[in-house]
């Protein structure tokens, strides 16, 4: 299991980098100026780090609980990417339509356009961030803790 300070790393460099892809972006699609979506997408990036960092600790304690290991296959990893934005558009979509003043429907579009960006963005982060951070091995020393 990951240590704290690597579920940190993980979630902020995570935000950061999904922030500097979807400020401009968000801002062309949505013909919104980019300081209103900049906002959006800082309290999005702040409440996602929280959960990102939650969501994957309490998703890898059930992956040890029911499979007894963390090793993701493609197929756990799509339902790994669209689990958590499932949970992050319920979070923000209120948020969204009060700042931008928008109805909740537009407001739902927004938040799913983003949801979408973010499920191939986070399948595509994790996968790297795995490979370039490789998870520890759970097999061994019972007596190292992880969390």
């Amino acid at each position: 299991m990951r240590q704290t300070r690597d579920r940190i790393r993980h979630a902020i460099s995570f935000e950061l980098i999904g922030l500097a892809l979807v400020t401009p972006l968000g801002a062309v699609a949505f013909n919104m100026p980019g300081q209103d979506i900049g906002v959006v997408g800082i309290v999005g990036a702040t409440v996602a780090t929280g959960w990102n960092y939650l969501y994957n600790l309490l998703f890898d304690h059930a992956l040890l609980r029911t499979l007894g290991d963390l090793n993701k296959s493609m197929p756990m990893r799509v339902f790994h990417s669209i689990l958590f934005e499932a949970g992050l558009l319920a979070i923000l979509l209120p948020f969204i339509a009060w700042y931008l003043s928008v109805s909740l429907l537009q407001a739902f579009w927004m938040d799913l356009s983003y949801a979408l960006f973010f499920v191939v963005y986070a399948f595509f982060f994790n996968w790297s961030y795995d490979r370039i951070f490789p998870i520890p091995s759970t097999q061994g020393d019972a007596n190292t803790r992880s969390d």
